[in-house]
């Protein structure tokens, strides 16, 4: 049985491209979104969990969140866990409520933005390129196996690379757009 799997290797990296996007749809642009938690993770009952599993979280203003944690004990986690994401956040708890203001952007918050906006567009590159490098030892299992020649190696090979250059520009595409909107360029 061949080792080489093209529509595998076309999941993965649209998987790649679909977890980026979710990534920048959790980077603000001034108007509060429901999405903008989506990166949080909260270590709760010894496992580290998404905010979504163990609250509820609405946006009742453009400039104001809310999160409702379902547990009274979970309230300390959660508001650990939002204030070390990492987005600008101060939550302000009241009971098992948790009210988050989204502050004006400065400039330098900006920056912080686009650059956060862009380490996630490389790390999205660099499950791209692990899932070409899987994709081309595959190739080359199957061709000491004997499963398919030297030149149909090579031309998969060539074909891997097309896919994983197309990919990787969509990711550029993206990531560049999200800079864009978060610089407001």
């Amino acid at each position: 049985m061949a080792a080489y799997d093209k529509t595998d290797l076309e999941r993965r990296m649209h998987g790649a491209v679909e977890s980026l996007k979710g990534d920048l749809g959790g980077l603000r642009t001034g108007r509060a979104s429901v999405n903008l938690l989506d990166p949080v993770t909260v270590t709760v009952y010894g496992a580290n969990m998404p905010l979504n599993q163990i609250a509820t979280v609405s946006a009742p203003e453009s400039r104001m969140l809310s999160v409702q944690v379902w547990d009274k004990s979970n309230v300390g986690p959660v508001d650990k866990a939002i204030r070390s994401a990492g987005l600008g956040l101060n939550p302000i708890v009241d009971g098992t409520n948790i009210r988050l203001p989204i502050p004006d952007l400065t400039e330098e918050r900006r920056k912080e933005l686009a650059k956060l906006a862009g380490q996630y567009a490389e790390k999205a590159r660099i499950a791209v390129r692990n899932v070409r490098r899987d994709g081309m030892d595959a190739l080359k299992i199957d061709e000491k196996k004997s499963v398919i020649s030297e030149d149909d190696r090579k031309r998969l090979e060539t074909e891997v690379q097309k896919m994983t250059d197309a990919t990787i520009a969509d990711i550029d595409a993206t990531s560049s757009g999200k800079e864009k909107e978060i610089l407001g360029k």
